[in-house]
């Protein structure tokens, strides 16, 4: 998927809503793990009734490598699903990965070729050999950790260096990375405040913006700061949408909850 490609589904939708598949088994409805593949039942009902709302699925791969190797075997069959039905639609594989050039590149083979996501999270501690073997890969998104939505986030990344707090390094450092045209970054929407000066530094990138909704952070306030001319923003919501119901209608309660996210965003889009 290019940018361009993203731009013109927003558009389209009025929505820049990304939709986290983080599917816990002690939270789907009971009647599904009768299923024999509870976690794919739960995530295709999900997909199905929300994929004209979002422009984004976002599976967290900690719900699914708990599972072993049965959680696994859900998330290539979701990522089967959701390519092979609707794949206007952009993938994220939030693994939050970081290692050394050649175990990077190993897991970017993993997401982008054998799992076939458009976008991989990755930490940049490691730095610029720990994440430019992802950005090797031709459309395909490399999406930096910046400025996170937990509280622990100010243990480092709020930190003044040289003058200037860790997450601006970051940001700075990285568009100095090769392909940087394909990265996007974490910011969290805890910190919108922060938002106005992450602009100055990347104007154009798209930011993942994760904690609206049960984080408690706030649609209006993020897009004050962060929208761009090309909307610039992905907004995510996990729980938020998924778990609004854990009767047989938790996927019509899902599809509500997203409406609700996608006509604000239009509201919002309507500003720009």
């Amino acid at each position: 998927m290019s940018t361009d490609e993203l731009i013109s589904q927003i558009r389209k939708k009025k929505s820049f809503l990304c939709i986290g598949l983080d599917t816990d088994l002690t939270k789907v409805p009971p009647h599904l793990l009768e299923d024999a593949d509870p976690i794919f039942a739960f995530n295709k009902a999900i997909v199905d009734a929300t994929h004209h709302l979002c422009v984004a699925y976002k599976p967290n791969t900690a719900f699914y490598e708990a599972c072993g190797l049965k959680g696994w075997e859900a998330l290539s069959r979701t990522m089967e699903y959701i390519n092979s039905n609707y794949p206007e639609i952009l993938t994220i594989a939030d693994a939050k990965r970081g290692d050394i050039g050649n175990t990077a590149t190993q897991y970017a083979k993993a997401f982008f070729e054998d799992l076939s996501f458009d976008a991989v999270t990755v930490a940049p501690y490691m730095g610029r050999d720990s994440v430019e073997p992802f950005l090797k890969f031709r459309d395909k998104f490399t999406i930096l950790l910046a400025l996170t939505s937990n509280p622990g986030a100010f243990d480092f990344q709020t930190k003044t260096i040289e003058g200037k707090e860790l997450y601006k390094h970051v940001l700075e450092t990285a568009l100095t990375y090769e392909n940087a045209d394909r990265l996007m970054f974490v910011v969290g929407a805890t910190k919108a405040e922060y938002l106005k000066q992450i602009r100055a530094i990347v104007p154009k990138n798209f930011l993942l913006v994760p904690g609206v909704g049960a984080q408690g952070g706030s649609l209006e306030e993020v897009c004050k700061y962060g929208l761009t001319r090309d909307v610039g923003l992905l907004i995510n919501s996990s729980r938020g949408i998924l778990y609004s119901s854990r009767g047989e209608d938790f996927a019509a309660a899902a599809r509500e909850q997203a409406l609700q996210l996608q006509q604000a965003m239009a509201v919002e889009m309507g500003k720009i």
